[in-house]
């Protein structure tokens, strides 16, 4: 059974699961990625999903891989272009990453255009808004600016947003109803898992009133609802959690595997999937794509095995009755990773 596809816009169309490439080029070499790639795009996968800072976790020694392993897939596949959507992302300011551009200060046209040829928000996890790391402001229209241009130039084809919040989002097309000459976003790539439902908290409701489809990265919660950390010998040894451990503090302060609230609604959900005869990734897969607003699940893979059971998710469906048990957990353990 292929992936089915959702109408992004009335003249593109894509796969509803998208295979993220941030482990290409640190977990994963050269040719397990394509692998990967080959599995995917056979399935019926047309999306994939990558960053100017990929690899994670993000090191001088190996960023720009991910983008660089996708690219020579395609090329070297002989892929014809118009098969497969190609979403990727430029760095904004974090105070962090100084080898991209020095670290960017502020998301400025110089470095949007650096980045294909925001100021500060809350993400990856911070759930309160700090005005003291508020970096340089740039206006919205200045960047949407650049990135008009980008598509006028044929560089890339639409703009979306990535860890936004409802002021952001709303900005962003306040801009562009007030400009016509500056393109609307389209998509928005938040977080969204059986572990972390924050975004039908203010910006489920931006995006079912702008028609704004989400594309929801982190379906598995960076593995944990696969449940394999909570196996008697903490899971396999090159686990991402267990391989970066110490060295992925973006990851490791939102997944905490020390943290018992995670763990106990962790459970209860490998409970719910061993009932049903399912594996829990598939499961949680099944969760996702079931939301009225995720247009494409964004997963990760390292392994070809991991890589079909994501597969099997979207042959899933989920009884009402099966719903109300995971709300019921959800009521009991909500977000403990935000």
């Amino acid at each position: 059974m292929a992936v089915p596809l959702f109408n992004l816009t009335p003249q593109l169309s894509v796969s509803r699961l998208c295979l993220g490439t941030m482990t290409f080029g640190e977990q994963n070499t050269l040719g397990e990625s394509y692998g990967l790639l080959d599995q995917a795009f056979n399935a019926g996968i047309n999306f994939f999903d990558s960053a100017e800072m990929y690899p994670v976790p993000q090191r001088v020694q190996t960023q720009g891989r991910s983008e660089e392993y996708l690219g020579r897939w395609i090329r070297d596949r002989k892929i014809s272009r118009d098969h497969i959507v190609l979403a990727t992302k430029v760095a904004g300011p974090s105070g962090q990453m100084t080898w991209i551009r020095g670290g960017p200060k502020c998301l400025d046209a110089r470095n949007i255009r650096e980045a294909i040829d925001n100021s500060y928000v809350p993400m990856f996890g911070e759930t309160e808004y700090d005005p003291t790391r508020q970096f340089c402001s740039i206006s919205i229209e200045e960047q949407l600016d650049a990135l008009g241009r980008a598509i006028a130039d044929g560089k890339i084809r639409y703009v979306g947003l990535s860890n936004e919040t409802p002021y952001g989002i709303m900005k962003f097309l306040q801009a562009a109803q007030r400009d016509p000459c500056l393109p609307k976003i389209i998509s928005v790539q938040n977080s969204y898992n059986l572990l972390c439902r924050t975004f039908d908290f203010g910006v489920a409701e931006c995006c079912h009133h702008e028609r704004i489809p989400l594309l929801a990265y982190s379906p598995l919660a960076m593995g944990i609802l696969s449940g394999k950390y909570f196996l008697r010998d903490g899971g396999p040894g090159d686990a991402r959690m267990n391989m970066f451990r110490g060295k992925y503090s973006e990851g490791e302060s939102r997944y905490n595997l020390s943290n018992k609230i995670i763990k106990a609604a962790t459970m209860e959900y490998l409970g719910i999937a061993r009932r049903l005869g399912l594996n829990p990734v598939s499961l949680a897969i099944a969760f996702v794509l079931r939301h009225p607003l995720v247009a494409s699940v964004v997963f990760g893979a390292t392994k070809s095995w991991q890589l079909q059971e994501i597969l099997k998710g979207c042959q899933v469906e989920l009884t009402s009755e099966i719903v109300k048990e995971i709300n019921e957990v959800h009521a009991r353990f909500p977000n403990p990773c935000p």
